[in-house]
């Protein structure tokens, strides 16, 4: 009789634990699948809010005129590389999935086609209309 009760304890404790592989096997997956898209989610918000910054310092600076000047400080979280246009920025990002996103913001400016690199860390942007000149210049210093 006390053989039976450990006999059905062991099938209870064998039960359980393929239960249990059974559950990671196919909520691991789904798990990483998870993380990855909320990843891509937040590196996306942070790259459009970068270009938003980016962008109403090209606004002011175009809406003060020549001889002035803006800078901005923006930390990435990755090397970025950001093209300017004389109506937009933008920037495509690589998400994890293997897929590409292009984020972009308009605005109004003198600027000449070109293209900034933001390294991941701390990067100061400056954006200035020299006095005398008909043309806005975005750079990093």
């Amino acid at each position: 009789m006390v053989d039976d009760r450990g006999q059905v304890s062991l099938e209870y404790m064998l039960i359980f634990a393929i239960s249990l592989i059974l559950l990671a096997v196919f909520t691991l997956p789904l798990t990483e699948r998870t993380i990855e898209n909320t990843l891509d989610v937040s590196d996306t918000l942070d790259v459009k809010s970068d270009l938003s910054k980016i962008s109403l310092a090209v606004k002011e600076v175009y809406g003060q005129g020549q001889g002035s000047k803006q800078t901005i400080h923006i930390v990435s979280s990755k090397d970025l590389q950001v093209n300017v246009a004389d109506n937009y920025i933008s920037c495509t990002l690589k998400l994890n999935d293997g897929q590409s996103k292009t984020e972009k913001m308009y605005f109004k400016s003198t600027l000449e086609k070109s293209s900034i690199y933001l390294k991941k860390g701390e990067n100061s942007i400056v954006v200035e209309w020299p006095e005398n000149c008909e043309n806005m210049q975005i750079f990093v210093r």
